[in-house]
């Protein structure tokens, strides 16, 4: 299912050719920091270094046999390096290979995510200048609240996206480290010496503390940072599908020529895009469960936790890296109608400031009570007998004898609305918030 959408360099980091070459980093490493302090003969980590080597065909072929494939790899390579390949793996258990190994995978991996989200974070930030003075209707419960703008709405986005760059260097840091403190983590056939070296050769650092195995609650914050982000752009993706319906029409995913929307009804447009990401941010969350399950294991190791994350490592990386790039395309593409939006606006007759309206009746000493009941009657009225909320105040006695005139059309005055969308901006975008300063509200 994933693969159709990897990107390349994605697609490569879990691949079997990328996992056995950073299997190969790890023991070269190891090789030439115990050469370093005297443990295996220097010419022994050259020959390593120089003629380590694999064929994955024949490393399949050994894993039929031995039925493990760490063994398989080191017997495979030590076919290509010769005799000094004895002093490969000296000293060392299986996962100390594997888990700093799989270290630079994800470390390689979040680098590549953090790119994707740099790029999306860009794309929004464009789309939300272009339409911060863009006027719609906010909804809360679906149902018209007040005035707000787009820009507001991708201001947000833009934030949370922010948080999940953070998230996610977070998530990296806690995932780069690496281990060799053999079979049990008490160093008993190396000392931590090696290890420290080993990993500063790799970039990572050294688990302060292990069993067997680097501890999976790591994992477990990694995978829960990626179906964070996951959600986010289900979130995101979730209100593009919500005003692309046809009674909102306001935005609506990008469209290309030539593209079909149903087999049977031709004039259809549907946002395909944004259901995927929906859909498949689904499968992140479930993978996230399933590393909060990978971190008990059985004393200090059993494998529980190796094939389920054979699967859920590369698919939650390759499936998000997908997610971001698409979603990048949608935000740069997504079709604004401002014309749609100032008619859904005022489709509702005016009662969209009705809490302008209150607030202005408090202020002249009307109990909050009282007031509200001025305001919501008329604003009933303006809902079922499809009138004009303005013209039903300037109408009513007890409203006009506290308000005059020019004070009720001062509630309804969008600009006054939306006065602090500036300082918003400011916030979320603080270097250049004020390029798109002084632009006017068009309604």
């Amino acid at each position: 299912m994933i693969p159709r959408y990897t990107h390349p360099d994605m697609g490569r980091v879990w691949s079997d050719q990328r996992r056995y070459e950073t299997w190969l980093l790890v023991e070269t490493a190891a090789a030439e920091a115990m050469a370093a302090a005297g443990i295996v003969p220097a010419d022994a980590a050259r020959d390593i270094r120089e003629r380590g080597a694999f064929d994955i065909a024949r490393i399949e072929e050994i894993e039929q046999v031995t039925q493990h494939d760490v063994i398989a790899f080191t017997t495979a390579v030590a076919e290509k390096v010769g005799p000094s390949a004895r002093w490969m793996h000296f000293g060392m258990t299986s996962s100390d290979v594997i888990d700093t190994a799989q270290a630079l995978q994800m470390r390689e991996a979040c680098d590549i995510l953090l790119k994707d989200l740099d790029a999306l974070a860009a794309a929004i930030r464009e789309r939300a200048f272009e339409h911060r003075m863009t006027p719609m209707i906010g909804r809360t419960h679906g149902v018209h609240a007040e005035p707000m703008t787009l820009g507001l709405k991708l201001a947000l986005w833009y934030a949370e996206v922010t948080r999940n760059i953070d998230r996610l260097q977070r998530a990296r840091a806690v995932v780069s480290v690496g281990k060799l403190s053999g079979a049990v983590g008490t160093f008993a056939h190396l000392p931590p010496s090696i290890e420290a070296d080993v990993c500063r050769r790799l970039g990572l650092h050294p688990a302060p503390v292990a069993s067997q195995v680097v501890q999976r609650d790591r994992h477990a914050e990694l995978l829960s940072a990626l179906a964070i982000t996951a959600a986010s752009l289900e979130k995101f993706a979730l209100e593009i599908r919500g005003l692309q319906k046809t009674e909102i029409g306001e935005i609506e995913e990008p469209f290309a020529k030539g593209q079909k929307g149903s087999s049977a009804m031709p004039h259809k447009r549907n946002p395909i895009g944004c259901e995927q990401i929906v859909g498949l941010a689904r499968l992140l969350r479930a993978n996230a469960g399933a590393a909060f399950e990978n971190n008990a294991l059985w004393h200090e190791r059993d494998i529980s936790h190796s094939s389920v994350e054979r699967v859920i490592l590369p698919d939650s990386f390759i499936a998000l890296d997908h997610m971001l790039r698409r979603f990048t395309r949608i935000v740069s593409g997504m079709v604004v109608y401002p014309e749609r939006m100032r008619e859904n606006l005022a489709r509702s007759n005016g009662v969209v400031f009705s809490g302008t309206v209150l607030l202005e009746l408090a202020r002249r000493d009307i109990s909050r009570e009282q007031a509200y009941e001025w305001v919501q009657r008329n604003a009933m009225r303006a809902f079922n007998e499809q009138r004009d909320f303005k013209a039903l105040l300037l109408a009513d006695a007890d409203v006009t004898r506290v308000l005059a005139p020019a004070e009720i059309e001062r509630a309804f005055d969008l600009d006054e609305q939306l006065k602090h969308v500036d300082h918003i901006f400011e916030r979320v975008f603080p270097v250049s918030a004020g390029v798109a300063r002084n632009q006017e509200v068009t309604v």
